[in-house]
């Protein structure tokens, strides 16, 4: 069954590391695009990836790729009808990646435990308002514009503290209407509305992300940042940029992992969560160097 909803809404605190593997629905992602697009396909790999470790498996049925079109709630809801049922009967946990109120409502009443916003609130203040009256673990995402337009030049003078001052803004926004904090998540949104330099900033400061008080989480899965580091032009071949990146962030203070190559996840963060464990309990006898003691 993976972490419960309270262990992933605290996972800030305990430093449990939680793995979400992506399952997109869709013709068009940018990685396994029309892959899973297959009802029974897209069910088998939602319990593979949970036989592999996957704490939440994220569903998704309008992709959010740079340039990508916008898909209406009712094609959504048609793509996930035969797959999100099944899965959530399987008994495993599900969040719904959609900016839709109409979709997330479709998919809580078939077992959805968690909402994934990528506009954070902004497409469809509805969604704000449901998350709360179901009282529902919520992510609010930060993109620069939308997926049609964001990597159209995006500009920044100082990416971390924008990207930190727009969540704690759609905290707030969240509060408002209704949600309670301690149920929020925040994403800086890494290749939504960023180049290379300002994904890397972000991954490098996630303490300051943190600082808000509410889990981090963290999708650098397969994307063309990594491409552009590595050489590698194949999302599919981009599993070991994509566990770097996410064990920098679990080191900055993130907690959940948004990836597709979950098993290589699930063993990286193990080992990085048993080493932190073990650097804490020297640093509780107080026999590390001055300033040696680092979470």
């Amino acid at each position: 069954m993976g972490a419960s909803v309270e262990e992933i809404l605290t996972s800030h605190k305990t430093r449990r590391p939680i793995v979400t593997g992506v399952l997109n629905v869709t013709p068009d992602s940018f990685s396994d695009g029309g892959r899973f697009y297959d009802p029974a396909a897209a069910v088998a790999q939602a319990l593979r990836m949970v036989a592999e470790g996957a704490d939440v498996i994220d569903v998704g049925a309008e992709s959010t790729r740079p340039g990508s079109a916008r898909v209406s709630a009712s094609e959504q809801i048609r793509r996930l009808e035969p797959v999100l049922p099944e899965v959530a009967k399987a008994g495993v946990r599900v969040s719904i990646d959609t900016t839709r109120a109409e979709v997330a409502a479709f998919a809580l009443d078939a077992g959805a435990e968690i909402i994934n916003d990528v506009s954070a609130g902004r497409d469809d203040p509805q969604l704000l308002a449901l998350a709360a009256s179901r009282a529902k673990a919520l992510v609010l995402m930060h993109m620069l514009g939308e997926p049609k337009t964001m990597q159209v030049e995006p500009r920044y003078d100082d990416v971390v503290g924008e990207v930190r001052e727009f969540l704690a803004d759609r905290l707030a926004a969240a509060e408002k209407a209704g949600a309670e904090r301690r149920r929020c998540i925040v994403d800086p949104g890494i290749g939504f509305g960023k180049m290379l330099v300002h994904n890397l900033a972000l991954l490098a400061n996630v303490e300051e992300l943190a600082g808000l008080g509410v889990p981090v989480m963290v999708g650098p899965s397969r994307k063309r940042f990594i491409g552009e580091i590595s050489g590698e032009d194949n999302p599919d071949r981009r599993a070991g940029g994509s566990i770097a990146a996410c064990l920098a962030a679990y080191g900055a203070g993130a907690s959940i992992f948004r990836v597709h190559d979950v098993a290589e996840v699930v063993q990286a963060l193990a080992v990085a969560r048993a080493i932190w464990q073990a650097r804490t309990r020297r640093a509780g006898r107080g026999d590390l160097p001055a300033g040696g003691a680092g979470g």
